[in-house]
């Protein structure tokens, strides 16, 4: 597996370009916003785009998607359908975080906990996270041992729960029994700020104590 990480939008969120080193078939993760510089990443990598995959619905993480999927005429798949209350509200979004109007989308697949998506001869696992929000997944490389966590675990810190249908007792849970369950070595790629591991997450960060 090889990946870039692209901050995109005025909250610098981590979208992300993961692609198969043996048949050069990518997924982006994320398209927040900016798809000027998401497009220009994927030109300077060679890679062929198969798939979009979103972790949760706010703005920051799918500004984008509609204008990406548009670009490349691939599928874009998730979150979990509990997500739809987010996806659903795109001009309520723009309002509540000041962005720009965006237009609306209806992912063509919605995602189950322990489902496996495949980039290439990558694997992916499905893991449902709630807590940030009702229906966020995460996907987790299990031969690479990399785990794209959008905002349910950063460097230290972990997502918040006082949007609408946040809860912060489900994110906990989420948290140890979804992530923490990984081996230490695993990498954490999340939406916001540098790259971790599980295992100075469960050592170092105070908030999932």
């Amino acid at each position: 597996m090889a990946y870039q990480i692209i901050p995109v939008t005025p909250f610098q969120q981590n979208c992300s370009l993961i692609w198969c080193e043996a048949t050069m078939q990518a997924a982006i993760v994320d398209p927040g916003g900016d798809p000027q510089l998401i497009q220009a990443a994927v030109d300077k990598a060679g890679v062929t785009v198969t798939k979009i995959l979103l972790t949760h619905g706010h703005l920051d993480h799918v500004g984008a998607s509609s204008l990406i999927q548009q670009r490349y005429q691939v599928p874009l798949i998730g979150p979990h359908i509990e997500d739809d209350f987010w996806i659903s509200k795109m001009a309520m979004q723009c309002q509540m975080f000041g962005f720009p109007e965006v237009a609306n989308f209806t992912p063509d697949q919605w995602l189950e906990h322990g489902e496996v998506i495949e980039v290439g001869e990558l694997k992916l696992e499905v893991r449902h996270c709630p807590g940030h929000t009702p229906g966020h997944v995460v996907f987790v490389d299990h031969d690479n041992k990399l785990a794209i966590v959008g905002d349910v675990l950063f460097n230290g810190s972990i997502g918040r729960t006082d949007f609408p249908k946040g809860d912060h007792p489900t994110l906990i849970n989420a948290i140890k029994t979804q992530l923490y369950t990984l081996d230490d070595e695993y990498q954490l790629l999340p939406g916001h700020g540098p790259m971790s591991t599980i295992g100075h997450e469960k050592q170092h960060n105070g908030h999932t104590r």
